[in-house]
């Protein structure tokens, strides 16, 4: 599927301090936050190309209530962790965008509490209101936020495009499985070069 900048927008999945930073919450528990920084230089530049080209930038952020009223159930360890830590609460800086992709006063900010980016929030309408048929997902994580989210696209009919190399994953496995599930069914898989390239004003 040929990129293109009409009806498009940029899509930046879950690129929060609590799972780049070092002082984050994900550190905190034991994740290796140091796989996930390959992600921050290419998600830059699809950033910079999306602003230059008039192409929208949306964000997401995963975060909680206090209390974990929204937290749900998951069937692993994390959870209890998670919450022992503080992880991704609304409003703290452990859930704000990280500064090195920070959004500009007037871009979207899609607040989530699972992992896909259209469960239970404005993405959808938003879209719609935009004209937007083409979305091109980079973030964090490859094989949970990032995949869920471009499943659900795919699903709705959005031609989804993910780029390899503005996203990362704490197992590198599991980044390449995701990868390759999206383009087998789901969507393109694309390097941040050959989106610049396509979004070139």
């Amino acid at each position: 599927m040929t990129l293109t900048r009409d009806a498009s927008a940029l899509l930046v999945i879950d690129m929060q301090n609590g799972f780049l930073d070092p002082k984050g919450s994900m550190a905190a528990i034991g994740m290796p936050t140091d796989q996930l920084q390959p992600s921050i230089e290419g998600t830059q530049r699809l950033i910079e190309a999306a602003r230059a080209a008039g192409v929208p930038v949306i964000f997401t952020r995963y975060q909680y209530m206090a209390g974990y009223a929204d937290g749900g159930i998951l069937p692993n360890e994390l959870v209890p962790a998670m919450r022992d830590a503080d992880a991704l609460l609304a409003g703290s800086w452990d859930a704000d965008v990280a500064d090195a992709v920070a959004p500009l006063d007037g871009e979207v900010i899609i607040d989530k509490a699972r992992p896909s980016s259209f469960y239970g929030t404005q993405l959808e309408p938003v879209l719609t209101g935009l004209g937007v048929r083409n979305l091109v997902l980079c973030g964090v994580t490859t094989n949970i936020c990032v995949e869920t989210t471009a499943r659900d696209a795919g699903q709705r009919d959005y031609r989804v495009h993910v780029v390899a190399d503005a996203c990362a994953e704490f197992e590198q496995a599991r980044h390449d499985h995701a990868l390759n599930t999206i383009g087998f069914t789901f969507g393109w898989v694309n390097t941040v070069d050959e989106v610049v390239q396509a979004w070139r004003p």
